[in-house]
């Protein structure tokens, strides 16, 4: 999974749990620039991932809210699978990296018994 595809899933995420989120906090939560965080949510835009309404009756005309089109949704699904993919594959090779270093932990421990 790339970079801007994690980023991607890490904004839809955010999107659907927090439609009122701000640039700024999702800035934040991503730990990137807010330049970044709006070239990415800018993309997500263009491709009809998300939109964009002003929020009515508000006392900050400048809030948006943010909501996936069902193109979104399906997009945040398949980011979801092959997000869950890549970390249970990580996850895999990390639990055997463990298994070997704890049979080279008990060789060595063995070697220094005698």
């Amino acid at each position: 999974m790339k970079l801007s595809e994690k980023a991607h899933f890490r904004i839809l995420r955010l999107i659907e749990e927090r439609p009122e989120i701000s640039q700024r906090e999702l800035a934040g939560e991503l730990g990137v620039s807010l330049g970044k965080t709006h070239y990415l949510l800018k993309a997500l835009l263009d491709k009809g991932l998300v939109k964009m309404g002003n929020f009515r009756r508000h006392d900050n005309k400048l809030a948006y809210m943010y909501k996936l089109t069902p193109t979104g949704i399906a997009a945040k699904l398949n980011l979801t699978r092959e997000f869950l993919d890549h970390k249970e594959a990580e996850y895999l090779a990390l639990r055997s990296e463990i298994a070997q270093l704890r049979q080279e932990l008990q060789v060595s421990a063995e070697g220094d018994r005698r």
